[in-house]
Order: C-alpha cells, then sequence, then structure tokens
C-alpha cells in the first residue's frame, strides 16, 4: 500500500467517524432531551436551489405570565406537556430570540425568529396545504443549545393530532 492511499484511508474514516459522530449526537439527544409537539406555521415550502422542504415558525406560550416583547430573549422548555418560552436570565449563550404576535381567535403567541426547515421527500404531498379548520404542528426535540430540531408533522384537526407520513 503506498503512502498517498494510506493518508487517504485515513482521511476518509475521519470523515466516516465525524459524521458519525454527528449522527449518534442528533440520536442521543432525541432519547435524552424533551420532546414536545408545538404549533407550527408555515413560511415557504419549496427552494429549488435546497430541495423541497417545508420551513416552519415555532409557536408556543411565554412562561409565567413574562409579558411578550419583540426581540426577546428565551431559551426553551416544556411545561404540562407544552413548549414554553422561558425569559432568558443573564448572558445565557443558549437564548434565541423571539416575538409576540396575535394569532386565530385573538390569541397571542410567542413565536422563535429563526424559522426551522423541515424536509420532505419529493414525491410527498406538501404539508403546508391545509383545509379549513386544520394547524400545522410539529414534535422537536429541545437540546441543550440552539434552536428546537423537527422530528416529525402532524395536522390537528378537531383536537386531533393525526401524524403525517
Amino acid at each position: 500500500m503506498t503512502s498517498a492511499l494510506r493518508r487517504g484511508l485515513i482521511v476518509a474514516a475521519l470523515h466516516v467517524a465525524i459524521v458519525s459522530s454527528l449522527g449518534v449526537k442528533l440520536l442521543v439527544d432525541r432519547q435524552t432531551r424533551p420532546r414536545v409537539w408545538a404549533r407550527v406555521a408555515p413560511v415557504d415550502p419549496d427552494l429549488p436551489v435546497r430541495g423541497r422542504y417545508v420551513r416552519l415558525r415555532i409557536e408556543g406560550a411565554l412562561a409565567d405570565g413574562a409579558g411578550a416583547a419583540q426581540g426577546l430573549p428565551v431559551t426553551l422548555g416544556v411545561r404540562d406537556g407544552a413548549l414554553v418560552f422561558v425569559p432568558a436570565t443573564g448572558a445565557d449563550s443558549r437564548t434565541l430570540s423571539a416575538r409576540s404576535r396575535l394569532v386565530d381567535s385573538g390569541r397571542t403567541a410567542v413565536v422563535l425568529d429563526q424559522p426551522i426547515a423541515f424536509f420532505i421527500a419529493e414525491h410527498a404531498r406538501d404539508p403546508s396545504i391545509l383545509a379549513s379548520g386544520e394547524e400545522l404542528w410539529a414534535e422537536v426535540t429541545l437540546p441543550r443549545r440552539g434552536g428546537p430540531r423537527p422530528i416529525r408533522l402532524a395536522v390537528k384537526k378537531d383536537g386531533v393530532l393525526t401524524p403525517l407520513d
């Protein structure tokens, strides 16, 4: 075996190890970190350069009755099985930016400023196109740092959450 081939195999093995470690980290987070269903609002369904996906804005409630504000620094949490935005205290490096907005029925929701992407199969039905009375929801993992990671989507109609294929 030549030294160039050996070096090439070592570099390839390092690449496989790096990608595998990221996959293992995501699987461990999915098993150990909180998971919650959160209402989402689709932003745009398709961008040809990146492939087929739905960009989603995560909605939740502001914890502890704190006043809502624009550009509010928050961390994510789960209370009573629902996603809540907890106002950040101090200089926490895990904070995200959120803003409040008026949604249906005069209800105020807090929405993350940074949308998340949920990639969909090429021939799958676009989940952002909903019938009247339906809401789009996403099950997300809440990692220690950064924004929520989507796992799967569901449609809620008449109070019943039905996961999509």
